[in-house]
């Protein structure tokens, strides 16, 4: 193992583990988020999403502004600037609970989301801070921290949400608190390079329009296959409590789902890294939206238990090879002086995608049922699909 190697394989396991504890906050809000808003809703409860769909909001809306600040003041005080966001909106949402304010809740997790638009910038930073051959390891090593986020989170949740009673969910989102500050203790010990400011890297390197890059077919394809797995995966779980509630399963069954669907998201990522340096990020985002097909077949044939959780599994292990596997792709679409600018606007349009997904997940479940919900998941795959196919015939046809 090389030097290189060494110090960003140090890099990867210190975001790793920032991601798992940060990252907690991303499933307690899906998991409650929804129900939340349905029980602080007096009457038009095709609105409970709404919360779920401020925090993909917010990841939108914090997407450009936390590579600005990331750029401008470095990686590790950027990650630590996030959890102080993260924290203020665990407060905000535990005040609105007290309150019984809907909206006040939904601006909570705007701000949650906010928080998270940093913890996004984990993976992008971990394949900065890496050698070429180590790229997609790096972004496998961080994600993989969700690992724990996918048993904290739940857990949190399971053990807190009647911590106030009778303000229900209340302890969930006060534990944010905490969260973000054992977060903030471990990126202390991130070491990174300085920034470099885009005047001098493009002096140097020479950095093209951003309209050149996102016009480029690999970066096209790349993001249309990460906003593909991952507006799926938000519209698909986001009405998969409140379809399990209205089944008859408890609260806690569905969060138990949840807390399924988020270990299987990141579960893979130790070795999805190594499966793309072997088969192709391609073939690993085909090979993804394939799994998320498979998760729509299973929800489909029935409202049992084991065929909501099997299709929350089959849906996580789709996100994690379609979306590691897109960013891995892009990471290759952009030199270090644009990275930036296109990093920014990769998550502006994923997230902004991922928020429209989540808000209409609601309106759809409320309007036609879970069966929709999945319907829906066949056509956006085959889009996908089309853009890989698109890709490889653009690559075949560049002369050696």
């Amino acid at each position: 193992m090389t030097g290189g190697e060494r110090e960003a394989r140090r890099t990867a396991y210190i975001l790793a583990a920032s991601q798992a504890i940060i990252g907690s906050a991303a499933p307690i809000s899906f998991a409650i988020g929804g129900l939340a808003g349905y029980y602080l809703l007096d009457a038009d409860k095709s609105l409970a999403t709404l919360p779920i769909t401020g925090f993909s909001l917010g990841l939108a809306i914090g997407a450009l502004p936390a590579a600005a600040i990331i750029r401008r003041i470095g990686q590790r005080s950027g990650f630590m600037f996030g959890t102080a966001v993260t924290a203020i909106g665990g407060a905000v949402a535990t005040l609105a609970l007290f309150r019984a304010e809907f909206w006040l809740f939904v601006f909570g997790l705007v701000l949650l989301g906010a928080g998270g638009a940093f913890v996004q910038q984990f993976r992008f930073a971990a394949a900065d801070n890496a050698p070429p051959q180590f790229k997609a390891n790096a972004i496998s090593f961080v994600l993989a921290g969700g690992i724990i986020t996918a048993i904290i989170g739940p857990q949190i949740v399971i053990f807190t949400r009647e911590l106030f009673a009778p303000v229900m969910f209340a302890g969930s989102f006060a534990s944010i608190i905490g969260l973000a500050a054992v977060g903030a203790i471990i990126l202390s010990f991130l070491r990174v390079k300085e920034p470099v400011h885009d005047h001098q890297a493009a002096s140097e390197a020479g950095a093209r329009p951003l309209k050149e890059i996102v016009t480029e077919p690999r970066f096209a394809a790349a993001l249309t296959c990460a906003v593909g797995s991952y507006t799926l995966m938000s519209f698909v779980m986001t009405g998969a409590p409140l379809a399990m509630v209205g089944c008859g399963f408890s609260p806690d069954e569905a969060t138990l789902g949840i807390s399924w669907h988020v270990m299987a998201m990141f579960g893979p990522s130790f070795f999805t890294g190594r499966v793309i340096q072997r088969f192709g990020a391609e073939r690993v985002v085909a090979f993804g939206l394939l799994l998320l097909i498979a998760c729509a077949i299973v929800a489909l044939s029935g409202i049992a238990l084991w065929q909501f959780w099997t299709a929350l599994i089959l849906l996580g292990l789709g996100w994690n090879f379609g979306f590691i596997g897109a960013t891995a792709i892009v990471s290759t679409a952009y030199r270090p002086s644009e990275k930036s600018k296109v990093q920014g606007f990769h998550d502006f349009v994923l997230f902004g995608a991922v928020a429209f997904a989540s808000l209409m997940s609601g309106a759809v479940y409320n309007a036609y049922g879970w069966d929709t919900l999945n319907w829906i998941v066949f056509p956006v795959s085959a889009i996908c699909l089309a853009a890989l196919a698109t890709l490889s015939l653009a690559q075949r046809r560049q002369p050696t």
